[in-house]
């Protein structure tokens, strides 16, 4: 069929793939930084100018990168909102990331539409700072001008997309994208316009949300863009997830997601229900702590990194000798102990040592993302398949527990700019269908992601005793924690 290219606008950079449309394989690709001066050391702002994005993906292609290229698809980071005027004029600078001004915001919304639960029957998910709903109400207390200007709202690859098609008239988003919003449904498929209102204080054009398979335009030189999406589902394209897999994410927090047939809903405001990129539904439930426990347990034994901390916990058994860590170090979401701190329990003279330390940490953050698995198997979501996905997921001592504390098959892939690939299968199935060589129901299926298979095995049966020696440790310190 050709070549197709997909780009991710990630928060740092923007990475493309150009790779070939039967098989996936990626043919060449292009980097560079968004320039967006962060000092070293400096948190990263809140508030970028969106032309820092086009400038950036304008560096990545350079040098002939998309000659031949016949389509693009463009994965973006979430939870950007790009406020635009009646004329199309960016308002403000883009609202990006965890937006920790927002917060404030974001309680005052829950209370609003009258508790947890009536946002999640409206949308499926409770606001959180983040979220493009949320900082629509911190604009509308805070930046009360800027806020009257606003005529429409993109996220950050709805933007992209309408700025590589020329800014036309019509301006598109895909289900992905929106179910991040807390204005759009995934039960539904349908936008909530009031919620709009209730944040902003007035109504606000929205982009139509086009279907998987969908093209949101072709440019002047006869090149088609995908509908895009954002980078959680483009990644979970790219990795090819089906029915039945799930992505356990390490990253300072974690998260836990898995492909469902339908959109949940949850009154404990624990799952938030996005869609994928393919027509069917990402459930997603996050723990607040992950390698944050890991990196506070290595400071803790003066080791000098994650490396060293495996090590030393390879020299443990499992279960740490009866040592077990409730790693809610920063509170947790995940279950919803906002303002609790962690435990150690199980100390006894046998089991003060550096390694079973080392082990506990290590099993506490498994246990604490096999709770939230267990979130998602509760409502019905099959789980046969574990993806692991972050640098943790290379280490020794998470490799040796995760199949034995989940209870299933983990693939560890190899590290790849999955969203970005994600990115281009969606533009090689809009490219097809566009030809009528493809089923619009039906992606193309591109070879699956090189990655290191692991299985439970015989010690099914072990890693299943140290999760209930977890679980009641959990049950005594926080009754009930999981109780709707």
């Amino acid at each position: 069929m050709g070549i197709v290219a997909g780009l991710d606008s990630s928060p740092d950079f923007t990475r493309i793939v150009v790779c070939d449309t039967d098989t996936g394989a990626v043919l060449r690709q292009g980097y560079a930084p968004h320039p967006v001066d962060t000092p070293d050391g400096a948190a990263r702002p809140s508030d970028v100018d969106p032309q820092a994005w086009l400038l950036s993906l304008g560096e990545a292609a350079g040098g002939g990168l998309l000659e031949g290229v016949q389509a693009i698809g463009v994965s973006a980071q979430q939870n950007a909102l790009i406020p635009l005027d009646a004329q199309g004029n960016t308002v403000r600078p883009a609202m990006v990331g965890g937006d920790k001004r927002a917060q404030v915001a974001a309680a005052d919304l829950i209370d609003a539409l009258g508790g947890r639960e009536a946002w999640t029957q409206a949308v499926g998910c409770v606001p959180q700072a983040a979220q493009p709903v949320t900082k629509l109400r911190w604009l509308a207390k805070t930046e009360p001008e800027n806020a009257r200007r606003t005529a429409v709202l993109l996220q950050a690859h709805d933007w992209l997309v309408w700025q590589l098609l020329g800014r036309p008239v019509r301006r598109t988003t895909d289900r992905g994208g929106a179910s991040g919003t807390g204005y759009w449904s995934a039960a539904t498929g349908g936008y909530r316009p009031d919620l709009v209102e209730l944040a902003l204080g007035h109504q606000a054009m929205l982009p139509e949300v086009i279907g998987p398979s969908d093209a949101a335009g072709t440019t002047p030189e006869g090149l088609l863009i995908s509908a895009g999406t954002g980078e959680t589902m483009a990644a979970a394209f790219g990795l090819g997830l089906g029915f039945g897999d799930a992505v356990v994410s390490l990253g300072a927090s974690g998260s836990v997601m898995a492909v469902h047939t339908e959109a949940l809903t949850d009154t404990s405001g624990m799952i938030t229900s996005l869609a994928d990129a393919t027509g069917m539904h990402l459930p997603v439930v996050t723990t607040l702590n992950a390698v944050r426990a890991l990196r506070g347990t290595a400071e803790l034994l003066g080791l000098p990194d994650l490396e060293a901390l495996s090590d030393l916990a390879m020299k443990s058994t499992p279960g740490s000798h009866g040592l077990v860590m409730l790693p809610y170090l920063e509170g947790e979401r995940t279950p919803n102990l906002p303002h609790t701190a962690g435990t150690l329990a199980g100390l006894r003279r046998e089991s003060m040592k550096a390694e079973h330390l080392a082990r506990a940490a290590f099993e506490g953050m498994l246990c604490g993302l096999a709770d939230a698995l267990d979130v998602l198997r509760g409502r019905g979501v099959e789980v046969r398949r574990i993806f692991l996905l972050g640098q943790a997921a290379e280490l020794p001592a998470v490799q040796a527990a995760a199949p034995m504390l989940f209870g299933a098959q983990v693939v560890v892939p190899q590290p790849a700019d999955y969203a970005a690939i994600g990115a281009a299968r969606q533009a090689a199935w809009a490219l097809g269908v566009s030809q009528g060589t493809l089923d619009p129901r039906t992606p193309p299926v591109w070879q699956g992601a090189a990655a290191q298979v692991l299985e439970p095995g015989d010690e099914l049966a072990v890693g299943q005793a140290v999760r209930q020696q977890f679980v009641s440790v959990r049950e005594q310190t926080h009754p009930g924690a999981f109780r709707a």
